[in-house]
């Protein structure tokens, strides 16, 4: 089983953007999206519906964030 850094996914109002991805980022999205559903057990997520789980989860790991954020 591999061990990915995301879960399933919540559903949540979303806020609308506008994002431009290299062509490589957006198959790995899809290919990531294909092991997260076979992982979950869940039908695979719109490429688009990893990249916020995906931020806030490097965002919450990044202590130099962390930091500077508690220090406002």
């Amino acid at each position: 089983m591999t061990k990915l850094k995301l879960g399933a996914l919540s559903d949540d109002r979303p806020v609308k953007l506008s994002v431009e991805l290299p062509a490589a980022v957006h198959r790995d999205l899809v290919a990531y999206a294909e092991v997260l559903a076979r992982e979950t057990g869940q039908v695979a997520p719109e490429p688009a519906k990893l990249i916020a789980p995906m931020i806030e989860r490097f965002m919450a790991t990044d202590r130099g964030f962390r930091r500077s954020k508690a220090g406002r």
